[in-house]
């Protein structure tokens, strides 16, 4: 799923980023240590091993992220025992840039001081689905792991594989973090009352779009897309008159659509009250936090009904390869290489439109379907980074972790390179990318995803990207239910026997490889009901009512 893999360019736009309001009084709180989440009350100076309070006067630090550069010091981290050398392994998501060994030879320079050195693995799109869990469970040695809904937290965080992060711990270990993490964010990321992930601190309008090759479209005699049969209509096109005459897909769709999904269910106006792994609770948004009962799977609803005849008839008229569902080249790439001539996704098309613009002839556009639609804003917990369970030395790994969310320095390095060989950044902190930017490109490893903090946007964003994310701003909408967090602890079972069921049916009903819609829906739900489908609504919607009474 891409849904589950991360983007190697950035959105940063500054609608929903409230966590200046936490950082300009350090005396506010920042959440309600009942329900374990951190706080940020003012501390007292100084501070020892085991205090509550940490090392550094959080007061002596600059006010906010974005004016000025933030440099951490040894002395913030003086609760932190740095007397022994140690080295914090930490696990990522995606493919390895060219450069990544000089970024991280900067990165141990930068770290001597600390008597610490970082080390990373990489798991690949195709491999970190079987991966990750066996990391987790002690197979290797790993303190640091990017983590998300759509990537096992919820799963993982059942299970104990990560480490609690204490209104005291942060305090004593993690002072900018303490002081610099939007308040709100925590409530995202804590299960049970208990915080396991520190979440990203930029919550950016998430609009859903689709790119296609302008070129392919226009010599088909189709100038423009305004809405999803417009789409369709292209894509039957290509398929009918362009594959069999280069072999370029309407789109080279792999594993499934669920980007495309996330296009059409768009025009309903709906949100996620659970995001993983397939079992997805929806809800039809209202303009208020929604009753239990009008949130329910996500393959109940009629519109995924719609959308899977759709994907049939597109799949029987050859918009994508038979062999879809086991295609290990992502439809991003194969849209960049020339190889499908759309792709679904958020503002990342723009990435791989400009990569196959490359080859002379080749036009991208990319199109916005549902313009008089919301657009959800992404959850502070849709990136996330956490200690695991197993770590040698949490505490060290906490200060890594802290240093390169709001180090300026560490940050950028992870996130943009190496300045004046991967990009250049103005006064106003915007970046541009430079041409070694191939090796190296700005968002390109999923930490950088979990460790964005605001300090930096992008220069010189194109006129035709400009003209789809600045529509959004008058469209975006907080999901309401973005803080409630699903505890599955006690339908477990349950939670993995449905999981199971639509990870073997919902890929192929996205992808329409079926041979009727009707009855291979019908006979996936009536197995996920005998899997306890029931179980896992009753459980869902008593701790979503308790949710719901505290709002």
């Amino acid at each position: 799923m891409k849904k589950n893999k991360l983007v190697s360019i950035v959105l940063i736009l500054c609608l929903f980023v409230t966590m200046l309001a936490g950082c300009n009084n350090s005396s506010k709180p920042s959440g309600d240590s009942s329900s374990g989440t951190p706080q940020a009350t003012k501390p007292a100076e100084g501070g020892k091993a085991g205090d509550k309070t940490p090392s550094v006067s959080l007061d002596s630090l600059p006010e906010a992220v974005g004016k000025g550069a933030i440099a951490a010091s040894p002395d913030f981290y003086a609760a932190t025992d740095l007397s022994k050398s140690y080295t914090v392994n930490m696990y990522l998501i995606g493919d390895t840039p060219n450069d990544w060994d000089k970024v991280l030879e900067k990165v141990n320079k930068y770290l001597e001081p600390y008597n610490t050195q970082l080390a990373v693995t990489f798991m690949s799109w195709s491999d970190y689905q079987t991966m990750y869990s066996l990391v987790l469970a002690g197979g290797e040695s790993v303190d640091l792991i990017f983590t998300a809904p759509w990537c096992y937290m919820y799963n993982e965080a059942a299970k104990g594989s990560f480490y609690e992060l204490t209104e005291d711990f942060i305090t004593s270990h993690m002072p900018l973090t303490r002081k610099y993490q939007a308040p709100e964010s925590w409530d995202e990321t804590t299960i049970a009352g208990k915080t396991i992930a520190v979440p990203s601190n930029v919550a950016s309008p998430m609009g859903k779009i689709v790119a296609i090759r302008q070129d392919i479209a226009e010599k088909l005699g189709i100038n423009e897309l305004k809405n999803w049969d417009d789409y369709k209509k292209f894509a039957l096109a290509v398929a009918e008159k362009e594959t069999p005459e280069s072999g370029i897909y309407a789109m080279a769709a792999a594993t499934d659509n669920n980007e495309l999904w996330d296009v059409y269910r768009q025009q309903t106006d709906t949100f996620l009250a659970l995001d993983s792994s397939y079992l997805d609770m929806m809800y039809e948004y209202g303009g208020d936090i929604p009753a239990k009962d009008d949130i329910k799977l996500a393959y109940e609803f009629d519109a995924f009904r719609s959308y899977a005849k759709d994907m049939k008839e597109m799949a029987d008229a050859g918009c994508w390869s038979r062999s879809a569902l086991t295609n290990t080249v992502t439809d991003d790439d194969a849209f960049g290489n020339l190889q499908g001539a759309s792709i679904a996704w958020n503002a990342s098309v723009f990435t791989y439109m400009e990569q196959a613009e490359k080859t002379e002839g080749v036009k991208g556009m990319a199109y916005d379907l549902t313009t008089d639609h919301l657009v959800s804003a992404e959850a502070y917990s849709n990136n996330d980074m956490a200690i695991t369970a197993g770590s040698k030395n949490p505490e060290r790994t906490a200060m890594v972790l802290d240093m390169i969310k709001f180090d300026t320095y560490l940050n950028r390095l992870l996130i943009l390179g190496i300045e004046g060989e991967h990009y250049t950044i103005d006064d106003q902190g915007q970046y541009t990318e430079l041409e070694k930017a191939a090796d190296f490109a700005a968002y390109s490893i999923s930490a950088s995803w979990a460790i964005k903090n605001g300090d930096v946007g992008e220069a010189g964003v194109p006129e035709r990207e400009k003209l789809i994310t600045d529509a959004w701003m008058k469209r975006v909408v907080m999901n309401p239910t973005v803080t409630f967090v699903f505890d599955d602890t006690n339908v477990k079972s349950y939670m993995s026997a449905v999981t199971a069921v639509l990870t073997d049916y919902v890929p192929m009903l996205q992808l329409g490889l079926v041979e009727d819609v009707d009855a291979t829906l019908d006979q996936m739900l009536e197995k996920c009901y005998a899997s306890g489908l029931q179980n896992i609504y009753d459980e869902f919607y008593t701790q979503y009512e308790a949710w719901r009474a505290t709002r």
